[in-house]
């Protein structure tokens, strides 16, 4: 069918009303032809075309080009390249959400069906302009995500998690469990990472935060980053972790691959999950117990959720100092909390009293993240985890933010205050032969 008569039919229905004109596309049958024809010529399989092959994308492009040529007609120049770059993004990229990949101002994508995608930008929710053409489209753009690391999404297995080539994380879930149509929620990470130089500059932390937190992990404290969802954990581990010298091990162990190491000597670990007969399932605590055999001088985890938690305290209460590791919860105490019910997740009958033993032994240091309400990112609490004082577990902060309302334009007012009581750690940056200078704290 020519395009003429297609945009002819499109006339007459738009006087018979006979759909919603947001949701005509009046070249999608010259979209389609084209697409497959540059699938004839080349032979490829959508989900192998990655975008960083500039060469592959230059050839596609000429294709595109001389069949748009072929096929338009009477276009004008800004239709012609209108369909040129939805083209590419649908072969090379992930269809309507490309060009917000590629927006490093976004952070956030959010696709709740074909209908309502929306971003997440300076910490608050937008709703954009992409669709889907239906729920097909989705789910064609989520199996291009999911097949290139091996996962796999249908009826029998509706949810998955995955990661980009530049190491976004990506959640999808489709129906019967998503009811209105297939859901993915993408969580963008910088693909060149954030130094904490940029933290600072954020408003993230203090100068003199980062300079304790740089000597804690010189030290080999063990350290958790907790705080709620999208508060900025994943993205302060990788800071922290770049403060490991560069003549250590590191065995890193995630759900999804996420952190960006610059150290040379780095292992990643992912977990696997189960294939189509329920078996061949890896997990964290599986990865975490084989990492002991691996000779690390750190072990990374991406995030603890469950059993896995009580491998990783012993693993730092025997010899594996140095551990850093995320975890949700909304206080230093709550991160405790939680990590009671995670060991207990193990299926070891073990007494309250005996986990606190453990934990207090194990860890030094909570570093508590929030977002606030103008969609800011903060380190709100550095606590130490002091011992322990019958059977509580003794925390003291050493630095905290102290909100003061907010501002004329809605944005969070405040300062990072040093609490005057120095830390006992200290005792094990002299073991180091570390000397801390003393204008951190004043």
């Amino acid at each position: 069918m020519s395009l003429i008569k297609r945009l002819e039919e499109i006339n007459v229905d738009k006087k018979c009303n006979k759909f919603d004109e947001k949701e005509v596309d009046p070249y999608s049958e010259l979209k389609t032809k084209i697409q497959n024809r540059v699938i004839e010529e080349l032979d490829i399989d959508f989900n192998d075309i990655s975008d960083q092959n500039q060469e592959l994308r230059e050839e596609i492009n000429f294709i595109v080009m001389k069949h748009i040529e072929q096929e338009s007609l009477n276009m004008t120049t800004n239709q012609k390249k209108k369909i040129k770059e939805e083209l590419l993004d649908e072969i090379i990229g992930f269809g309507p959400i490309t060009a917000l990949l590629a927006d490093r101002s976004v952070t956030e994508i959010m696709v709740n069906g074909p209908n309502h995608v929306y971003i997440e930008r300076d910490g608050k929710l937008v709703l954009t302009d992409a669709k889907f053409k239906n729920d097909n489209h989705v789910m064609h753009v989520i199996k291009k995500i999911v097949a290139p690391i091996g996962r796999r999404i249908d009826e029998s297995s509706p949810m998955v998690d995955a990661r980009l080539p530049n190491g976004s994380r990506v959640n999808a879930i489709i129906p019967p469990l998503a009811i209105d149509g297939p859901s993915i929620t993408i969580r963008k990470f910088a693909e060149d990472p954030f130094k904490v130089e940029d933290l600072i500059n954020f408003g993230t932390l203090s100068s003199k935060m980062a300079e304790l937190l740089k000597y804690c992990v010189e030290a080999r404290l063990n350290i958790v980053v907790s705080g709620g969802t999208g508060s900025g954990k994943t993205t302060t581990l990788n800071v922290l972790s770049s403060f490991i010298p560069e003549s250590e091990r590191i065995v890193t162990i995630e759900d999804a691959a996420e952190l960006q190491l610059s150290q040379i000597h780095v292992v990643r670990l992912e977990t696997r999950p189960s294939n189509i007969e329920g078996k061949g399932e890896v997990s964290i605590r599986d990865l975490v117990k084989n990492s002991l055999r691996m000779r690390p001088d750190r072990i990374i985890i991406g995030e603890v959720r469950s059993g896995e938690t009580l491998d990783m305290l012993q693993a730092m209460n025997t010899g594996h100092d140095g551990s850093l590791t995320t975890g949700h919860a909304n206080s230093p105490r709550d991160m405790l909390s939680r990590l009671e019910t995670m060991v207990l997740m193990s299926g070891m009958n073990l007494p309250i009293k005996a986990i606190r033993d453990q934990t207090a032994s194990a860890i030094d240091l909570i570093i508590q993240q929030s977002r606030l309400i103008d969609g800011s990112r903060r380190i709100t609490h550095i606590t130490e985890v002091q011992g322990m004082e019958g059977d509580v577990i003794t925390l003291q902060d050493i630095f905290k933010f102290e909100q003061k309302g907010l501002d004329n334009k809605g944005k969070v007012k405040g300062e990072y205050v040093f609490t005057g009581v120095m830390p006992k750690f200290l005792e094990k940056f002299k073991e180091r032969g570390i000397n801390i200078p003393g204008g951190i704290f004043y």
